[in-house]
Order: C-alpha cells, then sequence, then structure tokens
C-alpha cells in the first residue's frame, strides 16, 4: 500500500509517498498563483493508492480529489516523529507563520502557540531582509555567522524592518552585522513561543527556515539544547499527512 501525503503551503507545495514505513518518493514546488494546478503537477506520473492533505490549501485539494484532510499542528506531530522517536518539541518556521508544538508520550498534541498574524519572523520576512542588504539566502546565513556583533534590530513588521534595514546600511553599519542583528531577532522571537509549550529535551526543527544554519545555531544557544533538523525539513508535513493516509487504511 503506498500512502500519500501533500502539504500545500503559503510558499511551497510537498508531496511525500510513503510506503511500507519508508519514504519512497518526495516532490516539491513553488505554490505559485495556481495551487491546485502545481499540485497536479507533483501528483503527475505518482503512483499511490490513498492520499490526505495538509496545509493552507488543504480543503482546495479536498475538494478536487475528495480525500481526507488534516490540521498541520497534526500532521507535524506525525511527521516529526516519523524522523525522531520519543520528539517531544517542534518548531516550524515555513514561508508565513511560526508554529511551536509540546507532545506528549504518545506523540499526540499537548499544546502549541502559533504566530500567523503576520510573516515576521518567517521564510517570507527572511527572503524580503536578504534582498534589502543584496544577499541570496545562503550568503545571508553565511553572513551572519561571520559577524563578529550584531546590530539590533528594533522592528520586526516586513514593511517597517526593511526600511530600517535600509536605513542601518545607509548609516555605515556593516552587512554582515545587520543580518546577524535579523537572525537573532527571528530566534528570539521563535524561542518565546517555544518556551511556553516546550517541555525539556531535544528541538525538532521543521520548515523551510530550518535550512538556515544561522537560525540553528542561535537557536541552540537561545535554548540551551540541541536541536535537530531532518534531512529535508520542508517535507515533514507532507510526510505526517502520508502517515495519517496509512492509519486510516
Amino acid at each position: 500500500m503506498r500512502c500519500a501525503g501533500i502539504d500545500i503551503g503559503s510558499r511551497t507545495i510537498k508531496l511525500a509517498v510513503i510506503e511500507h514505513g519508508k519514504l519512497v518518493l518526495s516532490r516539491k514546488s513553488v505554490t505559485s498563483h495556481n495551487p491546485l494546478e502545481t499540485a497536479r503537477e507533483l501528483m503527475s506520473g505518482t503512483v499511490f493508492d490513498v492520499i490526505t492533505a495538509t496545509g493552507y490549501g488543504r480543503h482546495l485539494i479536498e475538494g478536487h480529489l475528495n480525500c481526507p484532510v488534516i490540521s498541520e499542528i497534526t500532521a507535524f506531530a506525525l511527521g516529526a516523529r516519523f524522523f525522531l522517536s520519543g520528539c517531544g518539541s517542534i518548531l516550524d518556521i515555513g514561508g508565513q507563520d511560526t508554529k511551536a508544538i509540546s507532545l506528549d508520550k504518545e506523540g499526540n498534541m499537548n499544546k502549541f502557540e502559533m504566530n500567523d498574524k503576520c510573516a515576521a519572523g518567517t521564510g517570507r520576512f527572511l527572503e524580503v531582509m536578504a534582498t534589502a542588504l543584496g544577499f541570496t539566502l545562503e550568503e545571508f546565513s553565511k553572513a551572519a555567522l561571520s559577524a563578529g556583533k550584531a546590530v539590533k534590530i528594533n522592528s520586526m513588521c516586513t514593511v517597517f524592518a526593511e526600511s530600517e534595514v535600509v536605513s542601518l546600511t545607509t548609516q555605515g553599519a556593516a552587512r554582515d552585522e545587520v543580518a546577524l542583528g535579523i537572525h537573532k531577532a527571528i530566534v528570539s522571537r521563535s524561542a518565546g513561543l517555544l518556551k511556553r509549550v516546550a517541555p525539556p529535551g531535544k528541538i525538532f526543527f521543521a520548515g523551510g527556515v530550518a535550512m538556515n544554519d544561522c537560525v540553528r545555531i542561535l537557536l541552540e544557544k537561545e535554548m540551551d539544547r540541541p536541536v535537530f533538523v531532518p534531512p529535508d525539513p520542508q517535507i515533514v508535513g507532507a510526510i505526517g499527512a502520508a502517515l495519517s493516509a496509512s492509519e486510516e487504511v
């Protein structure tokens, strides 16, 4: 039995297929202006028996494929345990929101905190700040790690922070120091969510921002505990959806 999961995110769409408890296929694509068409393209040529959807656009898929849906919280709880047995704390920083989730010993969601009021501290925020400083995302992380000190960023609103960054650089602030300040502000915001829900122990870090080494390193320091990043942190929700489909079967 091949079970698929599709995660319709605000920035990317992810597809995962599980067979006999193992991940046998994963695909990703930018969400685009037509997420349904992008999802169909991802699924094209993929063999599976059942599929479950999650993410922002899960109900769009549900209506067209008549498939079950699960919340992102449930999907990430299942997906995290797939990679890290006994996982109790999850931080997911995606394109437009940040979620901190705690799990009980059975892997069920215990409680969670979510920052979904604006894009502050999310993947989109990082993209805008990197562009404002003239970096690619990879260069942005490396520049922050190379900085000897951080320039404090006062605003986490994407629009105001971009204006603040431009102002700082025109006043002569070093780009790498501004980059480090931005990363520290993101980590401080995310750690605040985690500290309200996370039990002691290792933190499972998912979402596109988990690929940023500077955020991971600063998060370990801020939380004073190890942070685990799976091989592909963007497909955790899709794997969780696939596991949910498997459980339904």
